[in-house]
């Protein structure tokens, strides 16, 4: 489903040149959970910008679909965020005056579907998210962090994309909440056969992957199998609280 060849990122400040990825090459299969790991300006937030289309390699190719999008123009690789790609960022990034059931619809009416069936799909991507369904017309000032995460995973979800792309999903929760969040995110690919690449600093939370690759200065410097952790530590009555 992915495939990444010889990726090199270079920014330039004038001229001074900064490389931040350094010929990254790997591959992630449909179906797979995978968790990129490195320290802060290890280059992982710049793979995951390549990964989500949000920017071009400066050279190399990258392979979605078997489509080398690297080369594709900025209209087409809007097409691929809307309709291939779900995001879910460390920040919620929802609106405060919108129920959790409009924030999850909201990428629907850009893509011209009736009401009816905006609510429907929302409803659904809500209730695959783990957030019960008291809480869809709650404010998000209404909801707990734990519940926020899920609604921004639920909006994701709401345009069937193929791939999940997570940026420290957990960064501003706390370890118990953190827990929870991950665990749906094990459900999402282990029962619902979603792709998942998550990025992450914290190596308990990779630990929830299958796969685990290494970033350390711009070069990928392992890239493992993983026995992960077991889902359903927690129940359903105890993620809603969350």
């Amino acid at each position: 489903m992915i495939q990444c060849k010889d990726i090199v990122k270079i920014y330039k400040t004038g001229e001074i040149e900064t490389t931040i990825l350094k010929s990254v090459s790997f591959q992630v299969k449909e179906g797979e959970f995978v968790a990129i790991i490195g320290p802060s300006g290890s280059g992982k937030s710049t793979l995951m910008n390549i990964l989500g289309t949000l920017d071009v390699p400066t050279s190399g190719d990258y392979f979605l679909d078997g489509k080398n999008v690297a080369k594709y123009s900025d209209d087409e690789l809007a097409d691929i965020r809307k309709n291939k790609i779900g995001f879910v960022f460390q920040s919620f990034n929802l609106l405060p005056r919108a129920t959790a059931l409009r924030n999850v619809c909201l990428p629907l009416v850009y893509a011209g579907l009736d009401r009816n069936e905006r609510e429907e799909r929302g409803k659904e991507a809500l209730s695959r998210a783990g957030l019960g369904a008291e809480h869809y017309h709650h404010y998000t000032n209404q909801l707990s962090g734990g519940q926020m995460q899920r609604v921004a995973i639920a909006r994701a979800l709401v345009n069937r994309p193929s791939i999940i792309l997570a940026d420290e999903p957990t960064g501003n929760l706390d370890t118990k909440t953190g827990e929870i969040v991950m665990e749906t995110f094990q459900e999402l690919n282990f029962q619902q056969g979603h792709t998942i690449v998550l990025i992450t600093h914290e190596r308990d939370i990779a630990e929830y992957a299958d796969r685990i690759i290494t970033v350390r200065d711009g070069s990928i410097v392992e890239d493992r199998k993983n026995t992960r952790k077991k889902i359903g530590i927690a129940g359903v009555d105890d993620r809603q609280k969350i």
